[in-house]
């Protein structure tokens, strides 16, 4: 049995590496200097004669990448302001609106509420290329082409974040609720007396799940977004030029670590807000 357990061990090792491997080689990359990163993979990169060199790490490490990026770039920095600018108040409009919606369709049974549920259930589903047409024309009429708002306000009314949380809503037990109402509680305590602590791993999850999508979203900016100086950051990576493979690495590495600390800190959150879904009386 034991021997069972090593073998399932190694087989899991070896799958998350493959899913760990381009991060670390990335991380080893932002390391290197233009011209070794050149050496070594520039037949691709570049477009330069030769082979191709695997090397996981620097054989002259250096921080130069680094220093460029943060003290050379101020397009780097408009960027990340910019998508701060964009996810922050997206995350907080889903929340003004998105949690009473999901308290009304997981606590609440009206006419109407199954149609409502598949409505949104099509529009979560449903890709970004297919209403990029209404979208633009929709923005166009309202004169919000070009600006923050023509990402912020999209973001605010998705779908997504209104379901995750109508589940989590919905798990919180029946007896609760009539118990506070025999109380005298009124629905306005409960909501914010039970159901935002109870949903609150369920809620979580969602601004976890929002801010990865918005922090990398590429296809809206590109689409409503004109005027370079309002692009967010994931867009500076593709406009980094090829003598400069390096700061990309290294630009990448830097993007990827607010999302990827936010979910090391909403990891018992997630896990919490997946078990939530099976809680019974």
């Amino acid at each position: 049995m034991k021997r069972k357990h090593n073998w399932t061990v190694a087989g899991l090792a070896v799958l998350s590496s493959v899913i760990w491997f381009p991060l670390f080689y990335m991380a080893g990359q932002s390391f290197m200097g233009n011209w070794e990163l050149i050496q070594n993979t520039g037949a691709v990169l570049s477009g330069t004669k030769g082979r191709v060199h695997f090397a996981l790490l620097p054989r002259f490490p250096t921080l130069s990448p680094y220093v460029e990026l943060l003290l050379d770039s101020p397009g780097f920095f408009v960027m990340f302001w910019n998508s701060c600018k964009q996810v922050f108040p997206i995350l907080a409009g889903q929340l003004l609106l998105g949690m009473p919606a999901a308290w009304a369709l997981g606590r609440y049974r009206f006419r109407g509420r199954s149609f409502i549920m598949l409505l949104y259930m099509i529009l979560m589903i449903m890709p970004f290329q297919v209403t990029m047409v209404s979208g633009y024309l929709v923005l166009k009429r309202f004169q919000l082409l070009d600006t923050h708002l023509a990402l912020i306000l999209p973001g605010i009314f998705n779908t997504f974040p209104v379901f995750i949380m109508t589940k989590a809503f919905a798990g919180i037990p029946d007896s609760l609720m009539e118990a506070a109402r025999i109380d005298g509680a009124g629905e306005f305590r409960i909501f914010f007396s039970i159901g935002i602590p109870m949903a609150l791993p369920g809620i979580i999850s969602a601004m976890v799940l929002g801010f990865l999508e918005y922090w990398n979203v590429i296809e809206q900016p590109m689409t409503f977004l004109k005027t370079k100086s309002l692009w967010p950051l994931s867009l500076y990576l593709p406009n980094i030029t090829s003598d400069k493979i390096n700061v990309s690495f290294a630009a990448s590495i830097v993007m990827m670590l607010p999302a990827v600390l936010l979910f090391l800190w909403g990891q018992k959150y997630l896990e919490q807000g997946i078990a939530a879904s099976g809680l019974k009386e």
